[in-house]
């Protein structure tokens, strides 16, 4: 089967290739850097939804694909707790049908939360507050909010993981 994961950062790939392993025989995953159709900092469930959709849909459009995987990340205010959140959804689709799931949420830090809700994106922001590059390409801010319990590797793995239920289970 040939997968397509709408993004070239190798993160999203590795996450894809860790939630396929134990179901999906034979993978082929294939990165397809594709536009998300939203903001760089995607603000709010819908956005992020609404970008993780698009990148499947452009992924799976990029070439001869089985199915289309997108990956965002994003920030929100979510009912009943406070705060600013990290959230992460993905959406795995054959062209017909759609897969949604979703990584674990990460109340963000006040002094991180501030500067993103200023404007800036969370990766640069979590680049400087940690004086590393790159933190979205490694560890995420979902590890450095978890002091590494929970690398971004694994919170996007979960999400792929929910979203292809419809695609390796008959429960759909």
């Amino acid at each position: 089967m040939r997968i397509a994961v709408g993004s070239g950062n190798p993160v999203k790939r590795r996450a894809v290739e860790t939630a396929v392993a134990s179901t999906v025989e034979a993978p082929e995953v294939v990165t397809e850097s594709v536009d998300s159709g939203v903001s760089e900092q995607p603000y709010g469930q819908s956005e992020t939804i609404t970008g993780a959709e698009t990148r499947a849909r452009n992924a799976l459009a990029a070439g001869a694909y089985d199915l289309g995987v997108g990956l965002e990340g994003g920030v929100a205010r979510i009912d009943g707790a406070e705060g600013l959140f990290l959230v992460m959804w993905t959406v795995v689709t054959d062209g017909e049908q759609l897969g949604h799931g979703s990584g674990p949420s990460f109340r963000l830090p006040d002094r991180i939360a501030g500067r993103v809700e200023a404007g800036e994106e969370l990766g640069p922001v979590m680049d400087d507050m940690l004086g590393e590059e790159d933190v979205a390409k490694n560890q995420g801010a979902a590890g450095a909010l978890s002091a590494g319990v929970v690398d971004r590797d694994d919170a996007l793995a979960a999400g792929v993981a929910a979203a292809m239920g419809p695609f390796v289970t008959d429960h759909y």
